[in-house]
């Protein structure tokens, strides 16, 4: 039995995503300065970017994109339910979660702390001084900061999380579904009799 409904966390993360919306375009620091953000960064070595120091174009964009996806995802919340649990998140939350998965692996292995350039694996890193010219080289090297691998971290388990109660919430549906049919075809076998 799932303690949280699939609408409730989809519900929250798409809450989330407008909130972020609305931080990144006011005032980007704000999310950069979170302690879940210092603490992830600083135990898996992630560096800091100054780029969500002030509002930029780029956060400007970013803040419109999570604004899009957020209402998206809030409406199709108010599809009939077999449509939204069934058609619509029973293939996204895996694609999303694999998604993620892999942006929180590849920032992770590809930052300039990473284990393997330690020599010991699974020592404490520290995260480097890389200073202001860091994350402008553009490509994936914009990628690997504690930011981006916090909010990459936190849609991953957020979105295996969402999978997860779906297949039991979808399990649920299914088994109702077979309930009132049944229920709704004795009733028709005993009206003709």
């Amino acid at each position: 039995m799932a303690l949280i409904s699939t609408k409730t966390i989809l519900t929250s993360l798409s809450l989330f995503h407008v909130t972020l919306a609305f931080f990144f375009f006011t005032n980007p620091n704000t999310i950069a300065d979170q302690i879940l953000v210092f603490v992830l960064g600083e135990a898996m070595g992630m560096p800091e970017t100054p780029a969500f120091s002030t509002p930029s174009p780029p956060t400007a964009f970013l803040s419109i994109v999570l604004l899009f996806i957020g209402l998206s995802d809030l409406l199709t919340l108010s599809m009939p339910e077999e449509v939204w649990l069934m058609h619509h998140w029973a293939p996204q939350a895996p694609l999303r979660a694999f998604i993620f998965f892999v942006a929180t692996v590849y920032t992770y292995f590809t930052n300039p702390a990473a284990p393997s350039r330690e020599g010991v694996r699974m020592s404490h890193l520290k995260a480097p001084y890389v200073g202001a010219h860091y994350g402008t080289a553009g490509g994936g090297e914009a990628l690997r900061n504690r930011l981006f691998f916090t909010f990459a971290f936190v849609e991953f388990l957020a979105w295996f999380w969402v999978w997860v109660t779906i297949k039991e919430d979808a399990g649920k549906f299914v088994s109702k579904k077979r309930r009132r049919s049944s229920a709704a075809g004795s009733k028709a076998w005993s009206q003709t009799q």
